[in-house]
């Protein structure tokens, strides 16, 4: 009988070796391939990842983020923040209130600037979306610009340098061949195109659907995103929102990092695949006043995925024309290398 029960015991250990061997060669399925693997979570499964975002287009790929750790299906744990205006932001990440932050392109930069390097670029999540729009069908081209008022919001702002560049690369100065109005904030000029007062007009998403729904008449009459291409390098791109993160975060917790922004690429495919299903999630979080909105502004509002090391040619040009019209709009220098967080 001892004999026995010795050599069940030995069977009994062999088993168990050969067990903790099949599961350690088992692959990790809890992301896709390309995922970051998380072999051991038990560090960060505790730990909040305080998340910031803008309502509009800035903050519309994170939906399917935020619905799935609402239904505790995400690999971390987040808290999210939405703000309607980047001014709103800037108190919470400089004083280290948010661990990752969606903001503008310009913003990035001056708060690299404002903490001395205390924040990082991680990825471009916006590129341009910005639209001139027409009440006629006059305008076909930039030249068709030549002599003509173009009302514009936000003065100082992206697509206020970017309009300025694009005109001077196609021979138009402002103020000679054309005119520019800044009376009208995003709001008030959406409505003055939808009720006849002002011919042509430069407005971001989601303005641009708003006053296209109720105006029949006005049409998307140039897109300032392609014609930011046509006087760049090829491989230019017009990028107006980024995610940035606490450099502290991102040196102590990489790992996390790396999954949130994995977590979040999933989030922006998701948006721009499952158009119905994410509009009804920005209504949901507030981040645009309805579904209907959403749905005809997601294919306008240029939402993506970019590394930040992929994506930084596109914004050293964008920075240093910036900073050539403004130096102000970036902080008051141009960034280094370790502006730019590598994976």
């Amino acid at each position: 009988m001892k004999k026995t029960g010795l050599f069940i015991l030995i069977i009994a250990l062999l088993m168990f070796v050969v067990a903790c061997s099949n599961d350690a060669d088992a692959p990790d399925m809890s992301l896709e391939e390309e995922n970051p693997v998380v072999e051991d979570t038990t560090d960060i499964e505790d730990r909040i990842v305080q998340v910031a975002a803008l309502n509009g287009p800035t903050g519309m790929g994170m939906v399917k983020l935020m619905e799935e750790n609402e239904n505790d299906k995400t690999l971390l744990k987040y808290e999210f923040t939405l703000m309607s205006s980047p001014d709103d932001l800037v108190g919470k990440i400089i004083n280290k209130e948010v661990d990752i932050a969606a903001v503008p392109s310009n913003l990035a930069m001056v708060l690299y600037n404002k903490t001395e390097a205390d924040i990082q670029l991680a990825a471009i999540n916006t590129l341009g979306v910005s639209y001139i729009l027409e009440n006629g069908d006059s305008i076909q081209s930039i030249e068709d610009l030549k002599g003509k008022t173009i009302n514009v919001s936000g003065k100082g702002a992206i697509p206020d340098f970017a309009l300025q560049y694009i005109l001077d690369k196609n021979g138009l100065e402002i103020d000679k061949d054309v005119m520019v109005d800044f009376k009208l904030q995003h709001a008030d000029l959406a409505a003055a195109m939808v009720e006849g007062d002002v011919e042509i007009a430069l407005l971001p998403q989601p303005h641009v659907t708003t006053a296209m729904m109720r105006n029949e008449d006005i049409r998307i009459a140039l897109d300032m995103t392609d014609e930011w291409k046509k006087v760049n390098s090829d491989n230019s791109e017009l990028v107006m929102g980024v995610i940035i993160v606490q450099r502290e975060f991102a040196e102590n917790n990489k790992e996390m990092l790396d999954i949130f922004l994995e977590e979040y690429r999933q989030s922006v495919v998701f948006v721009n695949e499952e158009i119905d299903e994410a509009a009804q999630l920005i209504e949901k979080y507030g981040i645009l006043p309805n579904a209907a909105i959403a749905k005809r502004a997601i294919p306008y509002s240029n939402i993506v995925y970019i590394d930040a090391q992929e994506g930084k040619e596109s914004l050293n040009e964008l920075y240093e024309i910036l900073y050539n019209f403004e130096p102000k709009s970036i902080g008051g220098k141009l960034g280094d290398e370790e502006f730019y967080y590598k994976k």
